[in-house]
Protein backbone atom coordinates (compact mmCIF):
# COMPACT_ATOMS: atom_id res chain seq x y z
CA UNK A 1 0.00 0.00 0.00
CA UNK A 2 1.32 3.39 -0.95
CA UNK A 3 0.43 6.70 0.61
CA UNK A 4 0.52 10.07 -1.07
CA UNK A 5 -0.42 13.67 -0.37
CA UNK A 6 -3.25 15.40 -2.16
CA UNK A 7 -2.73 18.72 -3.94
CA UNK A 8 -3.72 20.90 -0.99
CA UNK A 9 -1.36 19.00 1.29
CA UNK A 10 1.55 19.43 -1.11
CA UNK A 11 0.89 23.17 -1.36
CA UNK A 12 0.70 23.53 2.42
CA UNK A 13 3.93 21.57 2.91
CA UNK A 14 5.64 23.78 0.32
CA UNK A 15 4.50 26.82 2.31
CA UNK A 16 5.89 25.28 5.50
CA UNK A 17 9.24 24.49 3.88
CA UNK A 18 9.50 28.04 2.55
CA UNK A 19 8.67 29.35 6.02
CA UNK A 20 11.32 27.11 7.60
CA UNK A 21 13.92 28.57 5.27
CA UNK A 22 12.89 32.12 6.17
CA UNK A 23 12.92 31.29 9.89
CA UNK A 24 16.47 29.98 9.48
CA UNK A 25 17.44 33.34 7.98
CA UNK A 26 15.78 35.14 10.88
CA UNK A 27 17.61 32.88 13.32
CA UNK A 28 20.91 33.83 11.68
CA UNK A 29 20.14 37.51 12.16
CA UNK A 30 19.15 36.92 15.79
CA UNK A 31 22.45 35.17 16.49
CA UNK A 32 24.41 37.92 14.73
CA UNK A 33 22.54 40.38 16.93
CA UNK A 34 23.64 38.30 19.94
CA UNK A 35 27.28 38.59 18.89
CA UNK A 36 26.96 42.37 18.61
CA UNK A 37 25.28 42.65 22.00
CA UNK A 38 27.89 40.44 23.66
CA UNK A 39 30.62 42.66 22.23
CA UNK A 40 28.83 45.67 23.83
CA UNK A 41 28.10 47.29 20.47
CA UNK A 42 24.31 47.21 20.77
CA UNK A 43 21.74 45.49 18.60
CA UNK A 44 22.25 47.93 15.74
CA UNK A 45 19.98 47.47 12.75
CA UNK A 46 19.31 43.78 13.34
CA UNK A 47 15.83 44.25 14.88
CA UNK A 48 14.76 46.26 11.83
CA UNK A 49 16.21 43.67 9.46
CA UNK A 50 14.41 40.87 11.28
CA UNK A 51 11.13 42.77 11.10
CA UNK A 52 11.66 43.39 7.38
CA UNK A 53 12.21 39.66 6.77
CA UNK A 54 9.31 38.62 9.03
CA UNK A 55 6.69 40.75 7.26
CA UNK A 56 6.39 38.64 4.08
CA UNK A 57 6.68 35.46 6.16
CA UNK A 58 3.67 36.50 8.20
CA UNK A 59 1.74 37.21 5.01
CA UNK A 60 2.53 33.78 3.52
CA UNK A 61 1.50 31.95 6.67
CA UNK A 62 -1.70 33.89 7.34
CA UNK A 63 -3.81 31.97 4.81
CA UNK A 64 -3.41 28.44 6.17
CA UNK A 65 -1.44 28.75 9.39
CA UNK A 66 -2.90 31.67 11.31
CA UNK A 67 -1.52 30.62 14.69
CA UNK A 68 2.04 30.54 13.35
CA UNK A 69 1.49 33.88 11.62
CA UNK A 70 0.39 35.29 14.99
CA UNK A 71 3.70 34.14 16.51
CA UNK A 72 5.61 35.95 13.76
CA UNK A 73 3.54 39.08 14.40
CA UNK A 74 4.25 38.81 18.12
CA UNK A 75 7.97 38.61 17.43
CA UNK A 76 7.93 41.73 15.27
CA UNK A 77 5.97 43.61 17.91
CA UNK A 78 8.37 42.51 20.66
CA UNK A 79 11.38 43.66 18.65
CA UNK A 80 9.78 47.06 18.15
CA UNK A 81 9.17 47.69 21.83
CA UNK A 82 11.49 49.62 24.04
CA UNK A 83 13.72 47.93 26.55
CA UNK A 84 17.22 46.61 26.78
CA UNK A 85 18.91 44.78 23.96
CA UNK A 86 19.34 41.71 26.18
CA UNK A 87 15.58 41.43 26.65
CA UNK A 88 14.98 41.85 22.92
CA UNK A 89 17.54 39.14 22.18
CA UNK A 90 16.04 36.69 24.66
CA UNK A 91 12.55 37.37 23.34
CA UNK A 92 13.64 36.93 19.72
CA UNK A 93 15.33 33.61 20.53
CA UNK A 94 12.20 32.37 22.29
CA UNK A 95 9.99 33.36 19.37
CA UNK A 96 12.27 31.65 16.85
CA UNK A 97 12.04 28.44 18.87
CA UNK A 98 8.26 28.71 19.17
CA UNK A 99 7.86 29.37 15.45
CA UNK A 100 10.04 26.39 14.54
CA UNK A 101 8.08 24.14 16.86
CA UNK A 102 4.76 25.42 15.50
CA UNK A 103 5.91 24.76 11.92
CA UNK A 104 6.91 21.20 12.85
CA UNK A 105 3.51 20.57 14.42
CA UNK A 106 1.77 22.10 11.41
CA UNK A 107 3.75 19.87 9.01
CA UNK A 108 2.79 16.79 11.01
CA UNK A 109 -0.89 17.77 11.03
CA UNK A 110 -0.89 18.52 7.30
CA UNK A 111 0.72 15.17 6.53
CA UNK A 112 -1.83 13.38 8.71
CA UNK A 113 -4.84 15.22 7.29
CA UNK A 114 -3.91 15.17 3.59
CA UNK A 115 -2.39 11.72 3.15
CA UNK A 116 -4.39 9.16 1.25
CA UNK A 117 -3.57 5.47 1.20
CA UNK A 118 -3.91 3.67 -2.09
CA UNK A 119 -5.16 0.10 -1.87
CA UNK A 120 -3.17 -2.39 -3.91
CA UNK A 121 -4.77 -3.45 -7.15
CA UNK A 122 -6.19 -6.98 -7.15
CA UNK A 123 -4.15 -9.39 -9.18
CA UNK A 124 -6.06 -11.57 -11.64
CA UNK A 125 -6.20 -15.23 -10.64
CA UNK A 126 -4.09 -17.45 -12.85
CA UNK A 127 -5.51 -20.77 -13.97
Amino acid sequence: MASKLDGAGIEKLNTIESARSTVQTIHGHVERMAIEIKAHRGAGVFPQQIKRIAGPLQGRLKGHFGMVADLVTGMTLALGRGGSDDVKLRTAREYVGQIRQALDVAAYKVAAAHTTIDAPAEEPASS
